[in-house]
């Protein structure tokens, strides 16, 4: 690879939406149809996505966390009830359980996988234990098998905190089959598919599909597409406390197009990112990403962690290629070194996470990336002297 590739003109960002005129045009549909929110596009958009990764239900919500609020609800999560989960992941994990009055505790990671390992739960296990909480990171799959026959053993639902993980693959099915007792999806802009923002409950159990349905719309009896269609008068009741998790017809016109999308963005990006492995392979300080064979990466970031001498030096890696216009971030972020979540107590119990934390960085990765901006960015890399 030359040393002459020119510089680009402008930064090379981490991450950037993939959106064109299908996203355009379903949006004016919904503008000129009159019906703007939780109508005719939401349910089109749950029928797709419900088909697209291999379940019965899919319930549109606002935002992934509100889905995973919601999620913990319906299986009963209450103040006093503990949730297993790892620390490795956006606070949004920590936080959803926490909504509910519950309390976090962390599980530490796989090093090599960036997921929850199953060897650390069991031992968190007590009386308070309701729920187990999985995260997909980064759009890799957890081992969910293992983790599966614990929560078999113990009797608890499995939540998984999908944000990242939409085509994502475990034994050959799609996340959101679902593994566990639900999955949840996020459309933020970081994300592979994007509504702007917005997320996805999916399951297989059709009575929590309809109480799902009905919590994120104050816990109304009677849908207002129900209520609309109706032949004779129709009022709703409220049975139990409800919210207002309600996903915009607007963004579900776009999440139709985006979906419609997904195996093109998900071809690029497992692409670009075999690219990036391929280039750094002989770099000496730099570890590539590990994937399980039981297991198919979405690349929703690409993620590697730095080893040997450049461990400690990861701020002054990340300035030198933002000297050169190229964005990073740093790694993952560790929940338990928040003020909220006790910074410090679980420090000592995290040393994996803790590891991850402080070595990983992401590296520009997105649909519009171009070959030439990788060969840059690996470039960038292989001029670092340590």
């Amino acid at each position: 690879m030359s040393t002459l590739i020119s510089a680009p003109s402008s930064m090379i960002p981490v991450a950037r939406p993939f959106l064109g005129e299908e996203e355009e045009i379903g949006v004016l549909e919904v503008l000129r149809s009159g019906w703007v929110t939780q109508g005719p596009r939401v349910a089109q958009f749950e029928e797709n996505f419900a088909q697209y990764v291999g379940c019965d239900h899919a319930i549109a919500v606002s935002s992934c966390t509100t889905a995973l609020q919601l999620a913990l609800w319906a299986v009963g999560i209450k103040a006093g009830d503990e949730v297993i989960c790892p620390s490795l992941s956006f606070v949004a994990t920590a936080n959803s359980i926490a909504y509910n009055g519950a309390s976090p505790v962390f599980a530490d990671i796989d090093q090599d996988t960036f997921n929850i390992d199953p060897d650390r739960i069991e031992p968190l296990i007590t009386p308070r234990t309701k729920a187990i909480m999985v995260v997909h990171q980064i759009g890799l799959p957890a081992e969910m098998k293992a983790i599966k026959h614990i929560a078999a053993k113990h009797g608890l639902p499995i939540v998984e905190d999908a944000a990242c993980a939409i085509g994502a693959e475990y034994e050959g099915k799609l996340i959101g089959s679902p593994e566990g007792d639900m999955a949840c999806f996020s459309f933020h802009p970081r994300k592979i598919m994007t509504t702007g923002e917005g997320g996805m409950i999916t399951t297989n159990d059709a009575d929590l599909a309809a109480r799902l349905k009905r919590l994120r719309q104050h816990a109304m009896s009677l849908s207002d597409v129900a209520r609309h269609n109706a032949k004779q008068i129709a009022a709703e009741t409220y049975d139990e406390i409800g919210f207002n998790y309600r996903m915009t017809d607007m963004q579900a016109a776009i999440g139709i197009a985006q979906l419609g999308r997904l195996p093109i963005l998900l071809e690029r990006r497992r692409y670009l990112a075999q690219r990036y492995s391929d280039g750094l392979q002989d770099l000496s300080w730099i570890k590539t990403p590990y994937i399980p064979a039981n297991r198919r990466h979405n690349f929703q970031s690409y993620m590697a962690r730095l080893i040997g001498p450049a461990a400690s030096k990861r701020d002054g890696i990340m300035q030198s290629l933002m000297d050169r216009k190229i964005s990073t971030r740093r790694a993952i972020m560790a929940i338990h070194r928040e003020i909220p979540y006790g910074r410090g107590r679980w420090e000592d119990q995290l040393p994996r996470t803790n590891l991850v934390a402080d070595t990983g960085i992401i590296l520009p990765l997105f649909h519009q990336m171009t070959e030439t901006e990788q060969d840059y960015v690996i470039q960038a890399l292989l001029d670092i002297r340590l």
